[in-house]
């Protein structure tokens, strides 16, 4: 038995936000924590865990069955660099550069191990994720080695960004103030030079 499906981006990825919306809203509220800066932050990752999604995954188009004959095999780029795209490894880097932020801000992650790391194993699953799509559903993405080492260096970059944003005093204060969590990541102020 074959079959095709395709999900499209808009009628998953709005709604989507919209529920993130509202779960950060009553998240925060229940914590006592609700202040315009708080929740505008929850918002944003939210949003930035949505347009990750789009970007990475939506829309998707998959067949199933033996009418669809053997999976693209050329969508899997293993070689670094040889085989990279230019364009989307910009992308890719530009992706993750927002992460370092909203971690710090969001889950109180300060350390630069920790934000690479998240990075990593967010592209890792990601790519994995792309890769047994196409393997056994024929999904229209690509699994890139580029993309993983592109997301990584993003978070890094990221990171260096956004430490260098707090040297500023107005900006160190505004991040205290809008920390969704501002008592997690106590133990990586010591490593987070």
């Amino acid at each position: 038995m074959s079959g095709q499906l395709t999900v499209p981006a808009l009628p998953i990825l709005i709604p989507l936000g919209v529920a993130l919306m509202v779960a950060a809203a009553l998240v925060l509220h229940r914590r006592g924590a609700l202040t315009p800066g708080r929740l505008g932050v929850a918002w944003a990752a939210g949003w930035y865990a949505v347009a990750v999604l789009g970007a990475t995954f939506l829309p998707l188009h998959l067949a199933w069955g033996p009418a669809t004959g053997e999976p693209e095999l050329f969508r899997i780029l293993p070689v670094p660099i040889l085989s990279m795209r230019v364009g989307d490894f910009i992308l890719n880097i530009a992706m993750t550069v927002p992460l370092a932020a909203l971690l710090h801000l969001v889950a109180g992650v300060r350390s630069r191990r920790r934000v690479v790391l998240t990075g990593f194993l967010l592209s890792a699953a990601i790519e994995s994720a792309q890769l047994l799509l196409l393997l056994f559903l024929h999904g229209n993405r690509w699994a890139d080695v580029n993309d993983l080492i592109a997301n990584t260096l993003g978070a890094w970059l990221g990171w260096l960004a956004f430490r260098r944003l707090l040297r500023v005093p107005a900006v160190a204060r505004t991040a205290a103030r809008w920390s969704v969590n501002p008592r997690a990541g106590v133990a990586d102020r010591a490593v987070a030079r």
